[in-house]
């Protein structure tokens, strides 16, 4: 080999090493768990029906009905979105407006007395349905999944 190629060879080496290198930490990075942050699960929270967790902190977005003083669900604003800061000894504060605006806030429609069309401000592609249910008397959130429809569970996580 003349001079010219192998530096050239041996900078193409160097690269290859330092690409295999960082392809490998990221391999490893994904196949640990994604948080060491223990999430703890919210308890007592009325007419709660949904909740999100995710990273840097423990802290919770809580997704609740919105029912007026007599009883009847706010047509307006059928849920309510709040954070309980456990990182902050637990205490319950309102999201602030850019919260609200661009990321954990919900927009709804009513579709007819009792059931609401829902989308997060953040993600639209993605529908909610807050329905009442005649078997309980209590509201519930649907998604389709797969044109199928199911309920959406207690909590949400994301990483």
């Amino acid at each position: 080999m003349n001079k010219l190629s192998f530096k050239n060879f041996k900078k193409s080496l160097i690269v290859i090493v330092i690409l295999v290198n960082i392809i490998s930490e990221n391999v490893s990075a994904q196949s640990q768990n994604p948080s060491s942050l223990h999430f703890p699960t919210p308890k007592n929270i009325d007419n709660m029906l949904f909740y999100i967790q995710r990273d840097p902190n423990i802290n919770t977005a809580i997704y609740a009905v919105n029912y007026q003083e007599n009883g009847k669900i706010d047509k307006n604003n059928p849920i309510k979105g709040y954070w309980i800061r456990y990182a902050e000894k637990g205490e319950r504060k309102e999201f602030n407006y850019m919260q609200r605006k661009f990321a954990y806030g919900l927009e709804s429609k009513a579709l007819n007395d009792e059931e609401f069309e829902l989308q997060f401000v953040s993600y639209k592609k993605l529908s909610l349905t807050l329905k009442k249910l005649g078997s309980d008397q209590k509201y519930h959130v649907f998604v389709n999944v797969n044109e199928k429809k199911n309920t959406v569970r207690k909590n949400i996580c994301t990483y």
